[in-house]
């Protein structure tokens, strides 16, 4: 085998040994959402607060990913943030329907959206989205 197949191994095996435990729902506590987006793609990550093994733990219970389309690829940080926050939405309603639950992302403009009064057509849209 040459060193770069052994690697490529170690790394495959370092990522199944250790995979991020994935938690069973508790409806009755807060979900945390957490979204990022870059230049190459569109990431999200549910979790959930539990007690495991009778200490507090906050680990995933989903993930969300996709690449960013061509004409996304236009748009500022601030659109793509929003944009992934409404996309992350739609795809977890089926967890947060009734829930209560906290965005977390590094974009200030984001915390703002609902705030806005001159949006432009995307983000006047995605504030509606948001909102319901």
């Amino acid at each position: 085998m040459t060193q770069e197949r052994i690697q490529a191994y170690d790394k495959i095996n370092y990522a199944l040994n250790n995979a991020p435990l994935l938690l069973i729902t508790d409806w009755k506590l807060p979900f945390k959402i957490y979204i990022d987006a870059c230049g190459e793609g569109l990431v999200a990550a549910l979790h959930k607060a539990q007690i495991v093994n009778e200490k507090p733990y906050e680990g995933p219970s989903s993930f969300i990913s996709r690449q960013i389309k061509p004409t996304e690829a236009r748009y500022g940080a601030t659109q793509m943030e929003c944009l992934f926050l409404v996309l992350a939405l739609e795809k977890l309603h089926y967890y947060l329907y009734g829930s209560s639950f906290e965005v977390i992302t590094d974009c200030n403009a984001v915390k703002s959206l609902l705030n806005m009064r001159t949006a432009n057509r995307h983000m006047s849209r995605w504030q509606i989205d948001i909102q319901e």
